[in-house]
Formats: structure tokens, sequence, C-alpha cells
């Protein structure tokens, strides 16, 4: 009799116990570029279950620059994106572009042109008749008028070349363009690929002309926010969970990447991750908090990006961010 009882009681207090596993709600984090080192600490999220502990079985796909990425996120093609803040406050301010901001990624600007040393390039002077490289929609067309007009170069004579982000690479090192707009992250491997080819690249970064703005972010729709902020609430926890632990485990974190991602060489990754961490782990961090935009940065990047554009100055650019939900 004993024995049945203890039977009884472990069956019941397996059934009390056993409860249903949480349901995962799917969603896709589309990316701004193709998957290098710099959006490790994503890969690295998702195979170390920061997204799953949050509830959510995450993907990820290749980016084709910001803009195409805002229109992709706004399309309800991908919950999420990586875009950087220029395109996000641009769309908005045009055309009303349903889609927001919920969280900083970079406090400043990586925007940089590539330009090889034999080109004779070092700076942003006398660029007039060379042929720079660019993706539809991509931030550095965006904000490089303003850059060419600080430096004394007249942006109406430069040639664009509109080609794929993933080309963009081969046409500098073949010469078949004199220049080509990278975040500086990715100048580790890139150089990599040029000295094997004999040649060196040379960065041309923007923020040398005074560009201390916000660049990448993390979107969602209006729609999302509206319908669904407890999953917009668990995914920005998951973010800030891979890139804290990314940040204190970059090697790890980067050999999870190349698992996913075996196109991207281990020290390749390492190179990019680590300089992406300083765009994101930095004193002005510290001060807003992780992932919040401050009042004076914002308000002078949509001054760059109004200016670039010829768009309303005095148009509110908070119209496009909402950081409520960040842990």
């Amino acid at each position: 009799m004993m024995l049945h009882r203890i039977a009884a009681g472990l069956l019941a207090l397996a059934a009390f116990t056993a409860q249903p596993a949480r349901a995962q709600d799917r969603a896709l984090l589309q990316l701004d570029w193709i998957p290098s080192g710099e959006h490790a600490a994503y890969f690295a999220g998702v195979a170390r279950g920061f997204f799953r502990d949050n509830g959510i079985d995450l993907s990820l796909t290749r980016g084709y620059g910001s803009g195409d990425t805002v229109n992709k996120v706004a399309a309800g093609a991908a919950q999420f994106g990586v875009a950087d803040l220029g395109a996000v406050l641009a769309a908005r301010a045009r055309q009303n572009v349903p889609v927001r901001s919920i969280s900083a990624v970079y406090t400043y600007s990586p925007h940089s042109l590539f330009v090889l040393r034999s080109s004779g390039i070092t700076n942003f002077r006398g660029l007039e008749g060379r042929r720079i490289a660019i993706t539809p929609g991509n931030s550095h067309r965006l904000y490089f008028p303003e850059v060419a007009r600080r430096a004394g170069t007249d942006p109406e004579r430069i040639t664009w070349v509109n080609t794929d982000a993933s080309a963009m690479a081969a046409l500098l090192i073949s010469r078949r363009v004199d220049a080509a707009p990278f975040y500086s992250i990715h100048y580790y491997y890139q150089n990599k690929a040029a000295q094997r080819a004999g040649e060196e690249i040379v960065v041309l970064p923007f923020v040398e002309t005074g560009f201390a703005i916000y660049a990448a972010s993390l979107v969602t729709t209006d729609d999302i926010i509206r319908t669904n902020p407890d999953l917009v609430r668990r995914f920005l926890r998951g973010v800030q969970q891979s890139f804290e632990w990314s940040n204190a485990n970059q090697a790890e974190a980067c050999r999870l990447h190349v698992a996913r991602n075996p196109e991207v060489e281990q020290d390749d990754c390492e190179g990019s991750l680590r300089a992406t961490m300083a765009f994101v782990f930095n004193p002005h961090q510290v001060e807003t908090r992780l992932g919040r935009f401050s009042p004076e940065r914002l308000a002078f990047t949509w001054r760059v990006v109004a200016e670039s554009l010829q768009l309303d100055p005095a148009w509110d650019p908070n119209q496009a961010v909402d950081t409520s939900f960040l842990p």
C-alpha cells in the first residue's frame, strides 16, 4: 500500500512540474549587409540560446544595404532589421514609412570610404571625376554630399556606380572603381583580400569631417510595436544579452558565427568584431545606457541627414525613434 501511495505521489508531482514548454515566437532579423564578423553577436546570441530563452525562435538573413532593410521590414518581410538611423529618419520624414529605430547599436559613425594606396587618394578633397561604388539605399550615399562639401569637393561631379554589396570590394581591388563605401570595421578582412592582389586599402573615415552621428540601429514597424510590444521587449533583451556576452567572449562568439557562416574566416571575424564593439561599448554608451539615444546626438544626426537630403530641419526625429522597450 505504501509503495502505491509513493508511486501515486510521484506521478502527481510529475504532472504538476512537467508544464508545457513556452511556445516560441518565430521572428526574422534582416541584417544590413552580408554576415561578416560585424554581425557575430547576433549569430552567437542565437547559438547560445539568448533569444530562445526569451521565447523567440530567431532566424537571420543577409542584408543589401540599410535602405533595402527598411523597405523589407516596412513591407512585413521581416519583423526586425539592422539599419542605419539616417536611412530610418529619411524614410520616415520623406514618405512616413512606418518603421522606427528601437535601439541604437553604433553610438557614432563608422562610415568611411575605402581607397587603394596606389590610387594616390589620401582624403576627401579632389574626388571630382572619380568613380565610387554604391548599393541602393546605402547610408554612405546619404551622408556623402555633406562630407564632400565639408572637404571642399563638389559632390555633383562624383560618378556613382551601382552594384551589389558583395561585389564592391572586388570592384575596388580590381581598380574598376576608385573608392567604395564601407564601415571602417570591415578594414581587416578587406585589406587581407587587397594584399593578396598586391594592393593596400586606406580608410577615409567620415568622422574626420565632424560626423559624430548615430549609425546602425535596430528597427521594427509601428504595427508590431502596437500589436506585440512584448515581442519587441523580449527581442531587445535577447540582443543586449548577445552583445554583452559576445563582447566578453569575442573569440568564442566568432567561432559560433563562423560555424553558421563558413565563408567568414575566424581571424577576419575577430578583427571585425573587435572593431565593432568599440562602436557599441564606449563612454557615450555608458553615459546614455546601452541602446539609448542622447537628445543632442539624435538632433545632430537629423540635422546632417536633413542637410544632405534638403529635408525640413525642423522635423522632429523622435517620430522615428522608440526606445521605451529597452531593458
